[in-house]
C-alpha cells in the first residue's frame, strides 16, 4: 500500500499500533530510549544486538543481515496482532530502513523513524569507551569501529534526538514530547 494512501486511511484513529524504528551509532543512547519507550507504551521490544548475539552463541559466525531478517518477521507477527513494536538497531543503511518501513506497510500500520545521535564527539567517544554490555557475551565495538563503520545519512522524515549534553531523563522526556506520547 502506498504511504500516502495508508496515512489517509489511518488518519483520525488514536488506538493504532505503530512500528517505532530506532537507529543510530553505538553509544548514542538508542537502546536506553527504545527500551524506555517499549516499556512506557507496552510494546514488543526487538533488539538486533540480542538476536545477533544469540545467533553467535549457538554457532552462527558469519552474520550478514540474519538478525535483521528475524526481527522483521517478529515485528510483522506482532504488528499483525495489534501490538506496537519498538525496533532497536543501528539501522546503518537505507536498505535496512526501507525494510523496516516495508514491514509497517505489510502490517497496514503507521511507523515512526527515530534517529538517535550524540553530536558531541568527545562525549560520544567516552560513552563508547566506558559502557558495559547488558548482554553477557556481547563484545561491544570500540571507538575506532564506531567511527569507521558504514552509516548512510537518513533521507526520509524522522524524529532526531541528539543526546549530547543531556541527562537520560531529559532525552526520554524529549522523545515522549516529540512522539506525543503521554
Amino acid at each position: 500500500m502506498e504511504p500516502q494512501r495508508l496515512t489517509a486511511r489511518l488518519q483520525g484513529k488514536s488506538n493504532l499500533f505503530v512500528l517505532y524504528i530506532f537507529g543510530g551509532l553505538p553509544g548514542t543512547g538508542k537502546t536506553e530510549l527504545s527500551r524506555f519507550l517499549a516499556a512506557r507504551i507496552g510494546a514488543t521490544f526487538l533488539r538486533i544486538d540480542s538476536i545477533e548475539q544469540t545467533l553467535r552463541d549457538v554457532g552462527y559466525t558469519n552474520l550478514y543481515d540474519q538478525g535483521y531478517q528475524i526481527a522483521f518477521k517478529l515485528a510483522l507477527d506482532n504488528l499483525r496482532i495489534g501490538m506496537p513494536v519498538v525496533a532497536d538497531s543501528t539501522n546503518p543503511v537505507e536498505e535496512s530502513r526501507r525494510s523496516w518501513r516495508d514491514v509497517a506497510y505489510q502490517a497496514g500500520c503507521e511507523y515512526r523513524e527515530i534517529e538517535v545521535t550524540c553530536s558531541a564527539r568527545d562525549e560520544h567517544k567516552d560513552r563508547v569507551e566506558t559502557r558495559n554490555s547488558d548482554i553477557p557475551t556481547l563484545k561491544l565495538p570500540d571507538w575506532k569501529s564506531v567511527v569507521s563503520r558504514e552509516y548512510d545519512p537518513w533521507t526520509t522524515p524522522r524524529i532526531t534526538i541528539d543526546t549530547a549534553g543531556k541527562t537520560t531523563e531529559e532525552s526520554k522526556k524529549e522523545l515522549l514530547d516529540l512522539l506525543k506520547v503521554n
